[in-house]
């Protein structure tokens, strides 16, 4: 293999964090391969161990390398998921609804078959509450006065399939939808939100038919993506 470039100027634990995440991408160590020692790392990348020991520290957070004690490090993934998620972040958002709207569909179907009185209960406290601030601001009613409460609705149900994976991903895509959407339009312009609309989906997911819960869904994210379509298209037609 060839020798890595030698940090410069900047931080040489960022440089060496960089150039080793580099080799990955690059796959000169595939999944689950050793890769070299940190005296051998730190000869090809001209820096101290301690600088090498470092950049490992942050890869291993990263969720890139793994270390097993008394065995190595190993690599874990040749993608970076801060990468991916700076992908996200710059993505549209039609790109970003679309995707956290796979992801509400498939929650809502899992969730019709695995839900707890406990989760039904959260859905529509979160209703309750947000019915309530539409009628105390009706001027703003649907968009910034009720953001927090609808978000807590959404994750109720994504939450109510039981499936952490699920719910860490939707997380972070649902905070993305939302910055994404202010960015674009501006709190005034946030699409309304529709009581029975969300209504009609505990119901659903209460009855226990996944088809039927994921119908529920798509009826919901009807509406806001509906809404989203027609200000993309005026935005475009003012430039």
């Amino acid at each position: 293999m060839e020798g890595l470039q030698a940090a410069g100027r900047r931080s040489l634990v960022d440089a060496a964090i960089d150039q080793l995440r580099e080799q990955l991408a690059s796959g000169v160590w595939p999944v689950g391969a050793r890769i070299p020692t940190e005296h051998e790392l730190a000869e090809q990348l001209q820096v101290g161990r301690n600088t090498v020991r470092e950049a490992i520290r942050v890869l291993v957070h990263a969720g890139m390398l793994v270390s097993r004690q008394g065995e190595g490090t190993f690599v874990r993934s040749t993608s970076d998921p801060a990468a991916v998620l700076r992908g996200v972040q710059r993505s549209g958002v039609r790109d970003v609804l679309e995707v956290r709207a796979a992801l509400e569909t498939e929650a809502a179907r899992l969730a019709a078959e695995r839900h707890t009185p406990e989760d039904l209960a959260r859905m529509r406290a979160a209703l309750t509450r947000e019915a309530e601030v539409m009628a105390a601001h009706p001027e703003r009613a649907g968009r910034e006065a009720t953001v927090e409460h609808d978000l807590e609705f959404h994750t109720a149900v994504v939450e109510a399939a039981h499936n952490p994976a699920l719910t860490e991903v939707y997380r972070y895509f649902g905070a993305s939808v939302r910055e994404s959407m202010r960015t674009a339009f501006g709190d005034q312009e946030m699409p309304e939100v529709v009581i029975a609309t969300h209504q009609a989906l505990v119901d659903a997911i209460e009855s226990r038919d996944p088809e039927r819960a994921e119908a529920a869904c798509r009826a919901l994210l009807a509406e806001p993506t509906a809404a989203v379509e027609q200000l993309l298209a005026e935005i475009a037609a003012r430039k």
